[in-house]
């Protein structure tokens, strides 16, 4: 197949691009390196070394033996987006190029502002192009769990059958985003189940869980070859995060109570689940939902985790208890379904302590170049500082 990957230069892009060339797909991807500017932005680094993209096409090409196809093309520049598509005309289009942050999308309006604009216009000239140039094209577009919120019901695979006022009907499950970011993700499910509709585009809407980890096979050791690792608040999901804490000798920075449970999965399974959905496309005109995650996890378990990841390497963990920055629920239910994939032949990692000891083992190397970020380790973005102080939780459960 021949796979089209927006945001190729990114955490999961640049594993996801050199797993399918090892299945044996042609890939092309575009970026414009600005998840390396927004890092930087916020006074943060990788843990692991990012070469130039430069270097890494090099690596690239001298290790898997084929180039990976790239230009410097942003998808608000929908004539070089266009172009690009209707040269490759690919099979599958990987979406991977939004800004993936909630809290650098509540630093400020401009920051708000921006992560709109960029993630659904990017987005929606995405669908125009594969309108226009190759509507055969399977979109797989990136989504989030935290479209759904919390809400204390289960949660389906995108949609559900309700029955009002003695009527039936199936329709999307009701979306709950706690963030500007997590809304452009709500933006682009609706722009996205329209385009099928309407278009008779096909596309697989994944719902993601909070992803980890450091490597998958297809890297090898070449660290030219290595996806990035970030740790500060904005661009650190809570297990990386947690992790490059763990090996500077930093309290795991736990929010609030920790009882907030989400759905979280190792890199190699997210990359397993997007080459399965990759591999089994939708019908023309269907737009499906697959939520993407291993299991679910509480903040404080996946703390315990780490503690007991990093006690077998021989690191003594300390799990500090922070105020929550974030306007969310601290106690709350949540059972969401992932059937879809494993009914494809998903094999989810159980044995998540032992990615974590992966992750902490490739880290400690790094450990001088997060040392010199450490003042960025605690949280100061917050969604509303004074509300908040208002309904803080315990004492007892606050450092």
């Amino acid at each position: 197949m021949k796979v089209f990957i927006a945001g190729v230069d990114g955490y999961l892009g640049w594993a996801l691009a050199q797993h399918l060339v090892k299945r044996g797909h042609t890939v092309a991807g575009n970026d414009i390196f600005l998840r390396r500017e927004w890092v930087e932005e916020v006074e943060s680094t990788s843990a692991t070394p990012v070469y130039s993209i430069d270097e890494r096409l090099a690596a690239f090409r001298e290790v898997h033996g084929v180039d990976l196809i790239f230009r410097e093309v942003d998808l608000l520049d929908y004539p070089a987006l266009r172009e690009f598509l209707a040269e490759f005309q690919p099979d599958a289009i990987v979406h991977l190029a939004e800004m993936p942050s909630a809290p650098y999308s509540m630093i400020d309006q401009k920051h708000a502002a921006f992560t709109q604009t960029n993630n659904v216009i990017g987005s929606l000239n995405v669908l125009w192009a594969m309108r226009e140039v190759c509507p055969d094209a399977h979109l797989v577009k990136l989504g989030t769990m935290g479209e759904y919120g919390t809400p204390n019901v289960d949660i389906p695979e995108g949609f559900f059958e309700i029955e009002y006022r003695g009527r039936k009907d199936v329709l999307p499950f009701p979306r709950q985003a706690n963030s500007f970011y997590h809304l452009t993700k709500v933006h682009d499910t609706n722009n996205t189940m329209f385009a099928c509709k309407t278009w008779g585009l096909r596309s697989t809407d994944i719902m993601q869980g909070v992803v980890f980890g450091t490597r998958i096979d297809a890297m090898g050791d070449d660290p030219r070859l290595f996806t990035r690792l970030d740790f500060d608040q904005c661009f650190g999901t809570a297990v990386n995060r947690f992790c490059c804490q763990a090996v500077v000798g930093h309290p795991l920075t736990l929010f609030g109570s920790g009882h907030m449970r989400r759905g979280f999965l190792p890199l190699r399974d997210s990359i397993q689940c997007l080459t399965i959905t990759i591999e089994n496309p939708p019908q023309k005109g269907e737009y499906r939902v697959f939520n993407q995650f291993e299991e679910t996890y509480t903040i404080e378990e996946l703390a315990q985790k780490v503690k007991e990841a990093g006690a077998a390497v021989g690191l003594d963990v300390e799990i500090g208890y922070y105020e929550n920055p974030r306007t969310e629920k601290h106690e709350h239910y949540y059972n969401p379904d992932r059937q879809h994939l494993i009914d494809l032949g998903y094999v989810p990692t159980h044995d998540v302590v032992a990615e974590m000891k992966i992750m902490l083992q490739d880290l400690l190397p790094h450990r001088d170049r997060i040392m010199e970020k450490r003042e960025i380790l605690v949280p100061d973005i917050w969604w509303d500082r004074e509300r908040h102080r208002a309904q803080q939780i315990s004492p007892e459960t606050t450092k």
